[in-house]
């Protein structure tokens, strides 16, 4: 098996295919980990034949996957091949390399990540980190790959798929004398995932929410999200988190929302989204992300219908809760109760680890 931080830049590089629009299946880039010991991995010649053969089946993804696997390994080399530094410098260095695929005006930021020194804080709940190893955190969360996936979409493109494209039949049927030597086809076009991010930000969520509203700004950069803050009434706040600067997108989502550290009204806030926003953020089947600890004033019944309206309107639903993993923690609240069944996932959201480990939950329903 190859060596763990060779995984880790192997998985980046499959996220980085998957950003470029090939489909890279989260159980091919393992069959990959599984072969590459077997050839050598000193050959880049024989490394680029391996990974093209495990992770490429259209003869149209060649060129992109050449262009991708150049530009991403030559950044490793290069940094492979710097001299030595200090201590200190060195493992800043280990801690983490960039590459860039350009395509167009569109450049792809890839952070390849060994987590260094995010490492040392990485099972540390947020509510109790520092300033210094909040501000080390955020930077962490910033650099993560964010992929919920692709979905199809309605209309048929050219390209390897299961049906025939009679127009361009019978055009090259007119121009050859109706001799045909191969029958054109037609895929289905696909697009990028939404995620829409739900986020309680009231009084007993205090010690966490300005830390989740950097994870929503952090999403809204490598994703196409909607987001939404509640705790008695809903706010949407997609337009705020726009802003390039972390604190500045923060300080407008806060000054937007009227009842921060609240009380907390969770089936009342969703039945708003439904009545005003469902039609418009919940078409092209986006994976919801709900933040709450389940503390709920409201009518269970309220939000336990609510929450199965959700999830038919949805791709998949995600509770995070940053209570899963205390040690008192049991889902036993009247809220929770009534919204659990409906949920797909029900996953933490408390330590750096637990981030990092969502992006990989995404990344895996992605291959799916």
């Amino acid at each position: 098996m190859p060596a763990p931080n060779f995984l880790n830049n192997l998985l980046v590089f499959g996220r980085l295919l998957r950003r470029q629009g090939i489909a890279v299946h989260i159980g091919r880039l393992l069959d990959l980990a599984d072969a590459l010991p077997h050839i050598d991995m000193g050959s880049r010649s024989d490394v680029h034949a391996t990974c093209r053969t495990f992770l490429i089946h259209r003869h149209e993804d060649f060129a992109t996957f050449d262009r991708v696997f150049t530009l991403f390994w030559q950044g490793l080399s290069h940094r492979a091949e710097e001299p030595n530094r200090d201590s200190e410098e060195a493992a800043a260095a280990n801690g983490s390399a960039s590459s860039g695929v350009g395509d167009g005006d569109s450049v792809v930021d890839v952070t390849l990540r060994t987590w260094s020194d995010a490492e040392r804080i990485g099972n540390k709940d947020f509510a109790g980190l520092t300033a210094d190893e909040m501000a080390m955190a955020r930077a962490a969360i910033t650099r993560i790959a964010w992929q919920p996936g692709w979905r199809r979409t309605r209309r048929w493109v050219r390209g390897r798929g299961p049906r025939i494209d009679l127009g361009r039949a019978m055009a090259a049927s007119l121009r050859t004398g109706g001799d045909l030597v191969a029958l054109p086809r037609r895929r289905r076009k696909t697009r990028p995932r939404p995620l829409v991010l739900i986020c309680d930000v009231s009084g007993s969520m205090e010690r966490y929410s300005r830390t989740l509203l950097h994870f929503a700004h952090a999403l809204q950069r490598r994703a196409r999200v909607e987001a939404f803050l509640f705790s008695t009434r809903l706010t949407r706040i997609t337009t705020a988190l726009r802003a390039s600067h972390p604190d500045a997108a923060l300080d407008a989502a806060a000054r937007s929302v009227q009842d921060w550290s609240g009380g907390t009204r969770i089936g009342a806030a969703l039945r708003t989204f439904h009545q005003r926003w469902r039609r418009r953020v919940l078409h092209g089947g986006p994976v919801v992300l709900l933040i709450s600890d389940g503390w709920d004033r409201g009518e269970p019944q309220l939000l336990g219908d609510e929450m199965a309206r959700l999830q038919r309107s949805c791709h998949r639903l995600i509770w995070l809760n940053p209570h899963i993993g205390t040690p008192d923690f049991a889902p036993l609240t009247r809220g929770l109760q009534a919204a659990l069944p409906y949920v797909d996932d029900f996953l933490p959201v408390r330590t750096l680890r637990d981030v990092r480990d969502l992006a990989g939950h995404l990344g895996a329903l992605a291959g799916r």
